[in-house]
């Protein structure tokens, strides 16, 4: 817990809160094999975090088994599990809980989801297994990894949860596929609703809707469809003029993960470079 004397300077709270470690903290990471979710797994095992990381693409998965834990005593261990599939996501969460002696996780980081290869068409042309392949990868795997994690973070009294949406959730999106749009929309009203939900008992939910960033093949093949014109336009749409980063978002959801975000929950940060 930070307790924080309020005779003390301002300059000396806003110091402190720099200083972001996840020391000894269990931290699931979903779709943890590329891009942020790759990425947000080596910032919390670097700062200290046990992390366990998941995905369906077991041969990239293996890949995080090798991170540096730079000192700090930040470890990883990868689990293959479809989180479209509720067992697969019980038997997963019951058995990162039994290696902690029956603790609850502390943080969990609902990364996995995307257009799983998908691209845009008339919606006339959009077959049903299109539409759910869309809306279980970022809808209900979400559903599913926060009702199996939430019954031990109740009885803890405590927990983070952060979900990655996008800006497609809040305006047009650029992949152009409506299921895409609608299940971003759809997460971070399911934020929302959970955050009035489980706050009563300590529990903090909030989610990070990056712009756009070429972090996997799919979105490298979107990437490069737009040319170089197009890549230079969506450049010039954002303010900064540049793409972010998979750490520039880790930067956000660290924050959000931590003690220093106690008293946020149920908000959206877009980390974009550009207002929203």
């Amino acid at each position: 817990m930070i307790v924080y004397d309020i005779h003390r300077p301002i300059g000396w709270l806003l110091s402190s809160a720099m200083n972001i470690e996840f020391l000894n903290k269990s931290v699931l990471v979903t779709g943890a094999a590329r891009g942020l979710g790759y990425a947000l797994s080596e910032s919390f095992a670097q700062r200290g975090a046990q992390v366990h990381a998941t995905d369906i693409l077991d041969i990239e998965l293996e890949k995080l088994k090798g991170l540096v834990q730079c000192g700090r005593g930040g470890t990883v261990e990868t689990y293959c599990a479809d989180i479209t599939d509720v067992a697969q996501v019980e038997s997963l969460v019951a058995g990162i809980e039994d290696s902690r002696s029956g603790q609850s996780i502390d943080i969990v980081i609902c990364a996995a989801g995307g257009i799983v290869g998908q691209e845009a068409k008339p919606i006339e042309q959009v077959s049903q297994h299109e539409w759910r392949a869309i809306v279980d990868a970022n809808v209900t795997g979400v559903f599913n990894t926060v009702k199996a994690v939430l019954p031990s973070m109740k009885l803890a009294g405590t927990g983070a949860i952060v979900v990655i949406s996008s800006g497609a959730g809040f305006r047009v999106s650029r992949t152009g596929i409506q299921s895409y749009a609608a299940s971003k929309a759809g997460q971070i009203g399911l934020v929302r609703q959970l955050a009035h939900e489980v706050g009563p008992f300590g529990i903090r939910i909030n989610s990070v809707a990056p712009g756009f960033m070429p972090t996997s093949p799919d979105y490298i093949r979107q990437w490069e469809g737009y040319g170089s014109e197009g890549q230079i336009a969506l450049k010039e749409s954002i303010a900064l003029r540049r793409l972010g980063t998979p750490e520039e978002v880790a930067h956000a959801v660290m924050f959000l993960a931590s003690e220093y975000a106690a008293f946020i929950t149920g908000q959206i940060i877009a980390v974009n470079g550009t207002p929203s």
